[in-house]
């Protein structure tokens, strides 16, 4: 599938590094799926911790390719900004999802599925299988 009709992922995190980090992760896990895109959204504007919807809009615009767009979240507060940014309505690119996926695991699956070209709803049932990942 051409790369312009890819699943455009973002992370938010409360944290720019955390965020950054895991778009590094999921995308080296994916085998480099490099023409995935994807963008952390990741602290304020003056670098602090806490979320930016503006940092959340300016991402996800960054990443939309027309196929959708998965935000996945890591806590609370990155969850109640992506959701008044979805209410708005005009703030994030037409077909932006919030996904209920555990914050890695789920960016990793997010950005295996998006790299085969997978449609939205794909790429949101594999992050939100994350949840289902066991550990021991």
């Amino acid at each position: 599938m051409s790369e312009d009709k890819l699943v455009g992922i973002v992370l938010v995190s409360h944290s720019a590094e955390v965020a950054a980090s895991v778009a590094e992760l999921a995308k080296g896990l994916a085998g480099g799926a490099a023409s995935v895109p994807v963008a952390p959204a990741g602290g304020t504007e003056g670098g602090g911790l806490g979320t930016s919807s503006e940092l959340i809009a300016a991402a996800a615009a960054s990443v939309d390719r027309g196929a959708g767009v998965a935000v996945l979240t890591d806590l609370g507060s990155a969850v109640l900004t992506v959701k008044a940014l979805l209410a708005e309505g005009d703030e994030l690119p037409e077909g932006t999802e919030l996904v209920d996926a555990p914050f890695v695991e789920g960016a990793v699956a997010a950005v295996v599925t998006a790299s085969t070209g997978a449609d939205l709803a794909a790429v949101r049932a594999a992050a939100e299988e994350a949840y289902t990942y066991r550990k021991v």
